[in-house]
């Protein structure tokens, strides 16, 4: 077998175990010799504005990032090797260092959406044109599109379906190991890490608040996973505790990992099948893998539907005159409806990074069905604030909860209420992020516009002064853009 110089281009997918472009290319280097090239591109187009003018990449992540790198490079250096370190377009930089090392390949784990999709073009194109070949690996998902029981434009529209079928009919592949010590780089600079002040960003301060200390790196995703699983056992309990709001461990946490590709969900899956051989087999263990299911379907869905997720209509097509209100929406994002549960959670985002899932389902359905404002502002904040932001999960549940996505079920909305008493009964959660009503009573902190005057001075505080007053009637708001939506839905029939 003739040798090599293999180039492998990480993107979201920062890690060495389960990583199917560096062990294909390790085994290339096992039989003949042949050169790796591991090669990262800080892409300018990743640290700029969204459409509606937010950072596309916020402090949170973009730290996260960093930290991703500094271990994705110690790994490799542990194995040998090390990361190349650049600032570009991919498809100027790569063609670069192919002609700069010789490079006779490329491999890279592709995308599903389209501006990634652009720049794998791109690539290609400048690849062909310089005559080198190059090789599409996949490894976002649990399983394999080639696996799956259906070709990708016959994926159900309904996520039961997909999971019935998958269940019935598909398997998981065996997660990969971390490759052999590779070969040495050859000479060149590996280049340095950038600061967040190189990509326009500030340091993020750090909360004290914060339900964990999330840091970047298939090190530290493993040992969450190990934590989680095996030094906590909260695997076991999962099902009970995910709908939590407050502490680390009501819920798995692995989505900052996962986003990024330091941990694999094979892993994962091959985790939770050790676990209920040597532990337990319960709801708990399959309703993990169940939420990996659902992350593998809006990867699908991004791949079947394309560019169709991200217009305002969403996947249905249905042209609901959605609102840019913008001071209204000013005061979702910092927190200031005067519905505490939502304030709670939008102050969390902004001071962490992360959220909830329980708290993400109720600010985007108040968002949407109670303020009537445009989804896709809602979608572009999370991803310029999310921790975990994964292209296809995030602007798949957007429009799921806009009611415009392909399984979604008409107007359906969170009484933001009910929620409250369910998930916070004590109001424990509001309370920690929302310090200004910390004196007012558990029976009365989901409702302070009720509080009396005689009561807020008790309580120490004054609606309208120190909490906001409601921002509109939770009730009537969401019947009005009931209508609207309806009289939406049936002009398109």
């Amino acid at each position: 077998m003739a040798s090599k110089t293999i180039l492998v281009w990480y993107r979201t997918d920062l890690r060495v175990h389960d990583h199917e472009p560096l062990s294909t290319a390790a085994v290339q280097f096992q039989s003949s010799s042949s050169q790796i090239i591991p090669v990262y591109c800080f892409d300018p187009r990743q640290f700029a504005q969204t459409s509606f003018g937010f950072p596309k990449t916020g402090a949170f992540r973009a730290q996260f990032l960093l930290e991703s790198l500094t271990d994705l490079r110690r790994s490799l250096q542990s194995l040998h090797s090390d990361l190349i370190l650049r600032q570009g377009r991919p498809e100027v930089v790569i063609p670069d260092l192919v002609k700069q090392l010789a490079v006779t390949d490329v491999y890279y784990h592709q995308e599903a959406t389209a501006e990634e999709l652009t720049v794998e073009t791109a690539l290609q194109e400048a690849l062909e044109r310089l005559g080198v070949a190059y090789t599409p690996f996949w490894g976002h998902t649990l399983f394999h599109p080639d696996d799956l029981p259906f070709l990708p434009h016959q994926l159900p529209e309904l996520f039961t379906n997909f999971r019935k079928q998958v269940e019935a009919h598909s398997t998981v592949r065996p997660a990969l190991s971390s490759p052999r010590p590779l070969p040495p780089l050859p000479a060149i600079d590996p280049g340095s890490l950038p600061s967040l002040a190189d990509l326009g960003l500030n340091t993020p301060t750090t909360d004290d608040r914060a339900v964990l200390v999330f840091q970047g790196g298939e090190t530290t995703g493993l040992a969450r996973l190990h934590h989680y699983f095996w030094q906590q056992d909260h695997l076991r309990v999962y099902k009970e505790t995910r709908n939590g709001m407050l502490g680390a461990d009501y819920s798995s946490k692995f989505s900052p990992w996962l986003a990024l590709g330091c941990l694999s969900p094979r892993h994962v899956y091959a985790q939770v099948q050790e676990y209920e051989s040597q532990r337990i087999r319960n709801d708990s263990t399959y309703w993990l893998v169940f939420e990996l299911l659902w992350r593998d379907y809006f990867r699908f869905i991004g791949v079947k539907h394309g560019i169709r997720m991200f217009r305002r209509s969403g996947l249905q097509g249905i042209d609901i005159p959605w609102k840019q209100d913008w001071p209204r929406f000013d005061r979702w994002r910092e927190g200031c409806t005067g519905f505490p549960l939502v304030d709670a959670n939008m102050r969390e985002l902004a001071a962490t990074g992360f959220m909830s899932n329980r708290g993400r389902q109720n600010v985007a359905s108040f968002l949407t069905k109670n303020l009537g404002i445009d989804w896709r502002m809602g979608a572009e904040w999370f991803e310029s604030q999310l921790l975990d932001y994964d292209v296809c999960s995030n602007w798949g549940n957007w429009n799921y909860t806009a009611g415009v996505g392909n399984d979604a079920r008409g107007f359906r909305y969170f009484n933001i209420l009910k929620q409250s008493k369910d998930y916070d009964p004590q109001g424990a959660y509001v309370k920690h992020w929302l310090p200004e009503l910390s004196n007012v009573p558990s029976s009365k902190v989901h409702e302070p516009w009720k509080l009396l005057p005689v009561e807020q001075q008790r309580f120490g505080v004054r609606i309208g002064v120190d909490y906001p007053n409601p921002i509109v009637d939770l009730y009537q708001s969401a019947a009005t853009n009931e209508r609207v939506y309806k009289a939406a839905v049936n002009i398109e029939r």
